[in-house]
């Protein structure tokens, strides 16, 4: 058994057609309570099906702009990860090449392009 045990929690206010309209999330061990976000994406990996399970959710007032750098910095973000579990540095760096181009033909600001 686990000597501590740390809980992250998501909250979705959905409106009458069970669309999101409010998000927050907690994680009581980093110091978050209640913080409102527009937009979430969370995988779990089942080892049973041998299969990524995901959740990816954003309110109805996430701003298009918005959603086109979320999507850069979670790719940004993914690179990195795939990197330290795999150790390989090649496919990471291709991967980092796509998030290179992704931001160039949505014409992301340069301040967005790695974070």
């Amino acid at each position: 058994m686990a000597k501590h045990q740390s809980k992250i929690s998501i909250e979705v206010g959905l409106d009458e057609n069970k669309i999101p309209e409010k998000l927050h999330w907690s994680a009581p061990d980093g110091g978050v309570d209640r913080q409102e976000t527009k937009a979430v994406m969370l995988s779990v990996w089942d080892d049973q099906a041998q299969e990524a399970l995901r959740i990816d959710l954003w309110t109805k007032t996430m701003p298009l702009d918005q959603m086109k750098v979320f999507f850069h910095q979670t790719l940004v973000a993914m690179s990195g990860t795939f990197e330290r579990a795999t150790n390989d540095d090649k496919m990471a760096a291709t991967m980092r090449d796509f998030c290179d181009y992704f931001a160039e033909k949505l014409e992301l600001d340069k301040g967005s392009e790695r974070s």
